[in-house]
């Protein structure tokens, strides 16, 4: 016995199942974050795991992660059939680094946060959360920030 055709999604149906508008069901397609098909009549088609990478997205957006970081993330994945669970499992080892990352980041700023508030020292030069050991000062005078946007 074969098994059942599954049917196709409309954007409508996708931002209803996602819980976003059909605006941003537009947005991450044209940043080529998930992709749809047209029909005969020229409507947009999503495949059913479009709603899986969809609630990735929204995930990975909450813990900071960059759009262009997640398409890049996704060109990894298969586009023949839906992602297994190695493939997410491979997708998600590849954040794991960066994420620890921001952790740390995160944690220093949150326990060094309440002596910054009010030292009053706004030095650059002594600064441990912007400037630690004064690794700026090799740039050159000016503002400068340690995590590039």
């Amino acid at each position: 016995m074969s098994a059942p055709l599954q049917r196709e999604l409309s954007v409508g149906e996708v931002a209803s199942r996602s819980g976003l508008a059909v605006s941003a069901i537009h947005f991450y397609e044209a940043k080529g974050l998930i992709k749809s098909r047209r029909n005969a009549g020229n409507q947009r088609r999503f495949s059913r795991d479009v709603l899986r990478r969809v609630a990735i997205i929204k995930v990975a957006q909450r813990t900071g992660i960059r759009l262009a970081e997640i398409r890049r993330a996704f060109e990894t994945l298969p586009d023949s059939h839906a992602p297994t669970a190695a493939d997410w499992r491979r997708l998600s080892a590849s954040w794991r680094h960066a994420l620890n990352e921001r952790i740390d980041r995160l944690t220093q700023l949150r326990d060094q946060l309440d002596h910054c508030i009010g030292c009053g020292c706004l030095s650059m030069e002594e600064c441990p959360l912007r400037n630690p050991a004064d690794e700026l000062a090799e740039e050159g005078s000016g503002p400068r920030l340690l995590d590039p946007d």
